[in-house]
């Protein structure tokens, strides 16, 4: 973590809040979820329940697209399981464990992937990442954070690319075979073309400097410490 004094606000991912209450931060200023935390598959669902007691400012949700491919029963069995994935089964799902949110801002994949094409000034080799696979919900908060414009600085904390959680074992690790994200190759060209264009944003971690440029935020000197 950044050092705890120069954290004015926190902004998180899914179930990371729980890893910020654990550290002793503040509630987020806003929280990303994904439409998928309430599918009810497994990795889903150990997320979700992270968030039991958990309080955030904003609640951004990232709406799932309805299926536009394939014939009408293919359509139809998409938009049967889509129905688990809604706002308003989000706030009933969160209501039972206890979560709290001053305003909850659902609005459609595409409007947070344009917000980050923006911020890359439309480039075209982040935009045909985005078409392959979409951004992560740590990188849409990322996002969100630059163009808030309250903060001089946005800094990326617990990210490293892979599947693993914090909070427990991620069932989807097992299942896939793989730790690395698919998002990865995606959210490795947003960074680059954000370090390029921006100086703004900066990360405590070694493994995001390394594969995306992002510039290491400074450590203070401790005491005894020849720098």
């Amino acid at each position: 973590m950044p050092p705890r004094e120069t954290i004015d606000a926190v902004a998180c991912a899914n179930a990371s809040g729980y890893s910020a209450r654990m550290l002793g931060l503040p509630d987020p200023e806003f929280t990303v979820v994904t439409a998928v935390l309430t599918s009810g598959k497994p990795a889903d669902e150990h997320s979700l329940q992270r968030l039991a007691g958990l309080r955030t400012r904003t609640l951004f949700h990232i709406r799932r697209p309805k299926a536009d491919r394939g014939g009408p029963i293919a359509r139809l069995v998409s938009g049967f399981k889509l129905r688990r994935m809604t706002a308003r089964e989000l706030r009933r799902r969160l209501s039972a464990l206890g979560y709290g949110y001053e305003r909850l801002v659902s609005r459609p994949a595409r409007w947070y992937h344009e917000l980050v094409l923006s911020l890359c000034a439309h480039d075209p080799e982040v935009r045909a990442a985005i078409a392959r696979k979409q951004p992560s919900t740590g990188l849409i908060a990322v996002a969100l954070g630059l163009a808030d414009g309250r903060f001089d600085r946005v800094v990326m904390a617990g990210f490293d690319f892979t599947l693993t959680h914090a909070y427990g074992a991620n069932p989807l690790i097992a299942e896939r075979g793989s730790v690395e994200s698919a998002h990865a190759p995606t959210d490795v060209t947003i960074l680059r073309c954000l370090a390029r264009l921006r100086s703004d944003l900066f990360t405590s971690e070694p493994v995001v400097h390394a594969r995306a440029g992002v510039p290491l935020i400074a450590r203070p000197t401790l005491a005894g410490e020849l720098a």
